[in-house]
């Protein structure tokens, strides 16, 4: 009887403190979706690749081993994406109306109660109110990794990036955080990141395409450039794909091209070029962003692209298809 009771006392405690082990999970209820399947994948090595959260009667459960802090990124059927900021021995619910995502909210923790209320706020914002709201919020809460998504979001990965505001933010940020190895590591990148900014030459590089060629960032002088970072699961990356191509069977070798799928499988990458005809040299390394490729040349979001003009000085960075397409058609008269 003394052990039956016992156990039952163990089981209360382990009860008690919520999820077991050092295990994070996330689980939500979704109206307007029956069934369907979220990608999911880390902006700082949480998880490796990428993975699959299955939704069955609107609900969904997702668990992860979790011994620090980190991001995990979910990619919804209308690639839209949400970040959740997971702790160990931690549970979040996500709740959502599937045809209003603006409107969902994230509770469990106060970093995801604190994303949930920037995103209320920035739901009717243009994009100069919302890296202002950013600014701002970065500004009460340097403590916060928040703070550090939110960084990268407006001031990083964006098309016209702002590396001086995301270096000063992020010397403020490292004030408050000194022993936050990621944020030093982006500040870091932020100090790099100005080598590959609009005016400023490619850097120096080499790499092997998925054919097992050997390319240099030689190969694209002499010509207008691309280089084109894109998933297969990226929507707004193959818009960028389909657009490319047209523009590379009307102009030729005029125009130069280099892919860059963040795919952790370079057979699911191959598959794809081939269903697809991709007619350019594609790098897959499977390291997804932590690509030494992508972080030689400053590259930290997708869908990206880098536009060289033919001495190989970066003239554009980050369009979207109707400009990336535009951009080129004019460089290429």
């Amino acid at each position: 009887m003394r052990k039956i009771l016992s156990l039952f006392i163990i089981t209360l405690v382990l009860a008690s403190c919520g999820t077991s082990g050092n295990r994070f999970k996330v689980k939500g209820r979704f109206l307007n979706l029956n069934q369907g399947e979220f990608y999911v994948y880390s902006l700082d090595g949480l998880i490796d690749g990428m993975d699959t959260i299955k939704v069955t009667g609107g609900r969904f459960s997702y668990s992860v081993d979790c011994t620090r802090p980190g991001v995990l990124m979910i990619v919804f059927p209308n690639f839209s994406e949400q970040p959740i900021f997971a702790q160990p021995k931690t549970t979040v619910e996500m709740k959502a109306d599937a045809s209003h995502l603006k409107e969902m909210t994230v509770e469990g923790t106060d970093d995801n109660k604190l994303m949930t209320a920037f995103r209320k706020t920035i739901a009717d914002a243009s994009p100069p109110q919302a890296a202002k709201a950013a600014e701002d919020f970065i500004g009460e809460h340097p403590e916060s990794p928040v703070s550090t998504f939110l960084l990268r979001r407006y001031f990083v990965q964006t098309a016209n990036p702002d590396y001086g505001k995301a270096l000063q933010l992020a010397t403020k940020m490292m004030d408050k955080q000194p022993k936050n190895g990621q944020l030093a590591r982006l500040k870091k990148e932020l100090e790099t990141l100005r080598v590959a900014r609009t005016g400023m030459q490619i850097p120096a590089f080499s790499a092997t395409d998925v054919k097992g060629r050997r390319l240099t960032s030689n190969d694209l002088h002499g010509k207008v450039a691309v280089i084109n970072v894109w998933a297969t699961w990226s929507f707004e990356s193959q818009d960028n794909q389909r657009r490319l191509k047209v523009l590379k069977n009307k102009h030729g070798q005029k125009l130069a091209v280099l892919g860059i799928c963040i795919d952790p499988s370079k057979k699911e990458c191959m598959r794809f070029m081939k269903n697809d005809s991709l007619p350019w040299p594609t790098v897959c390394d499977e390291m997804v962003f932590d690509s030494p490729l992508l972080k030689k040349i400053g590259v930290k979001s997708m869908p990206d692209n880098i536009i060289m003009d033919t001495s190989g000085k970066v003239v554009a960075r980050g369009l979207k298809p109707n400009d990336l397409r535009d951009k080129l058609e004019q460089m290429l008269k």
